[in-house]
């Protein structure tokens, strides 16, 4: 029997928030944004449950609803990116950095413990943690809302092309097209290797990743890349490629200071991810950067330092200021 939006109140929407910002999140490349989508949806699904009348099930109505407050905030914005799709790696020199860009520019992190699968199944944590990694996040925002919409509900979300069509008030046919033409875009696109899923040996990678960052043995550290690993650092375009260079990056004026961090683990995009906290000259450390590494056979291939972090902290649950003695 359906149910009608007369039997229906606020708390019956509620258990889909998590799975919405997932979407979302894909959808538009910012966990920001992809909050304030949700925000959206729900308050419109609010105002409208009464005129619900049950005949789709109530989770497509609220991605039809979704959907269309994603589409909404994209018109005539630029597309999210990394600074590997801004231009080629730059030498590892200060003087190379560039301005800092608009937070709007970049695709960011999302905190796991926000949308992932909430038990333990093996396999979809592995294809979640593949379809929400950055480089595919990334690549989704090359497509068009629509192709995006499409690809994100039938190969990531598992969504029947049936569902999908009703959703978007369209044909299967249709449908099936958009699938096509957007898996076509993503095979244009520069590929990278997926990351493998986390070992055990992983574990210990990442324990001496940490010890050799907080003593700021470059030499170590760099020991623990691939050797065409790149670092980025949003809000800047700046990129760089090669163990070697990150290495040399590191002990440039401006990166130096980072000697005497602190950092606490957490995992962000289906990786492991810290709170990287520098030395405070008033006491104690402050916020710097949230890292978020890649790794693949036993060795980190990618890390992105997101410079923002006095508003990624609270999200992540990490607070804005360490004392001295913590």
């Amino acid at each position: 029997m359906a149910v009608t939006g007369s039997a229906l109140g606020p708390s019956d929407l509620e258990p889909y928030r998590r799975d919405l910002i997932g979407y979302s999140y894909r959808m538009l490349g910012s966990a920001f944004e992809a909050e304030d989508a949700v925000q959206e949806t729900m308050v419109r699904a609010w105002r409208n449950l009464e005129r619900f009348e049950g005949r789709s099930s109530l989770r497509s109505w609220l991605y039809r609803i979704a959907t269309n407050v994603c589409i909404d905030m994209q018109r005539n914005v630029q597309r999210r990116a990394r600074p590997m799709e801004m231009g080629p790696a730059s030498p590892p020199l200060e003087k190379f950095l560039g301005p800092m860009l608009p937070e709007a520019t970049w695709v960011g992190p999302i905190p796991d413990a926000q949308v992932a699968p909430q038990h333990g199944d093996p396999a979809e944590i592995a294809q979640y943690r593949e379809s929400i990694r950055l480089a595919f996040v990334t690549a989704l925002q090359h497509l068009p809302p629509r192709q995006r919409c499409a690809l994100i509900l039938c190969e990531v979300l598992r969504w029947q092309a049936a569902e999908v069509a009703e959703l978007l008030e369209t044909s299967v046919p249709a449908i099936n097209s958009a699938l096509q033409r957007a898996r076509a875009t993503l095979r244009t696109l520069p590929t990278e290797p997926a990351p493998t899923s986390l070992q055990s040996d992983d574990a210990a990678l990442l324990e001496r990743y940490v010890e050799a960052f907080e003593r700021y043995d470059i030499e170590r550290l760099v020991a623990l890349l691939r050797e065409d690993a790149v670092q980025s650092m949003p809000p800047f375009a700046m990129w760089i490629q090669g163990a070697v260079n990150i290495g040399k990056w590191m002990v440039e004026p401006g990166p130096s200071a980072c000697r005497g961090s602190r950092l606490l683990r957490s995992s962000a995009n289906g990786a492991p991810a810290f709170a990287q906290y520098k030395p405070d000259p008033a006491g104690g450390h402050a916020p710097w950067a949230l890292q978020v590494l890649e790794i693949s056979d036993g060795v980190i291939t990618a890390m992105t330092f997101f410079l923002n972090a006095a508003e990624l902290f609270p999200r992540f649950g990490f607070p804005l200021h360490l004392d001295a003695d913590r």
